[in-house]
């Protein structure tokens, strides 16, 4: 009998986990996070109730996996191209731009999946919740710091108050994401790209 190598082991073991997380964000991003149930997840992979939780230990904790998944995501896609520019308003505009292309061509049929578990989740205390305000929470830190940034460099005008940027850009883009899932606004990411430009004094071109 053949016996498979303890690091091969390990190997398929993340495998599988990562196989069955890929499946939790492709249920959750059309059914939610409470969709995410290990019954449709056994059906979905043809696994067994026991090797779908087993990685995890609870529904809770693949639920959890699932929202980091899907963070991971996002910030591959929006925040790291940005990385290679300047702190402040260069950085700063080319999250803007991936950011409303990240809407316009989002790999969730309900859109920015952020967006969506925070209507699910925000009247619901819990372990998820928390997940949850930690991810929006930073992602907010990182928008405020960049602001900051552009103000001392002065590229953005001191009167631009930076926690009001932010609460315009976070607002704006969920203005964008419902028109273009539910209304079908084609413009609708052009628009936003060009409105988080002004409010941040950048001028109204990407």
């Amino acid at each position: 009998m053949t016996r498979m190598s303890p690091r091969r082991s390990v190997q398929d073991a993340l495998l599988t986990k990562e196989r069955i997380v890929d499946a939790g964000v492709a249920l959750a991003s059309s059914d939610g996070l409470g969709g995410v149930s290990i019954g449709s997840l056994a059906d979905a992979l043809a696994m067994s109730k026991a090797g779908v939780i087993g990685p995890f230990g609870s529904k809770s904790d693949l639920q959890g996996a699932v929202l980091a998944r899907a963070s991971a995501m996002f910030t591959e896609a929006v925040i790291m191209p940005a990385m290679a520019e300047p702190a402040g308003l260069p950085r700063l505009r080319k999250v803007i731009n991936r950011w409303t292309s990240y809407l316009a061509d989002c790999p969730f049929p309900n859109g920015c999946f952020i967006t969506a578990v925070s209507c699910e989740l925000d009247a619901h205390e819990g372990p998820l919740r928390e997940q949850l305000v930690e991810t929006v929470t930073r992602w907010r830190s990182f928008l405020r710091d960049q602001v900051v940034a552009g103000r001392k460099a002065g590229d953005i005008p001191k009167e631009v108050d930076p926690d009001d940027a932010v609460h315009t850009l976070v607002g704006l883009s969920m203005a964008a994401n419902q028109e273009i899932q539910l209304l079908g606004d084609q413009g609708a990411a052009r628009r936003a790209r060009r409105l988080m430009l002004a409010a941040v004094r950048a001028g109204a071109s990407g």
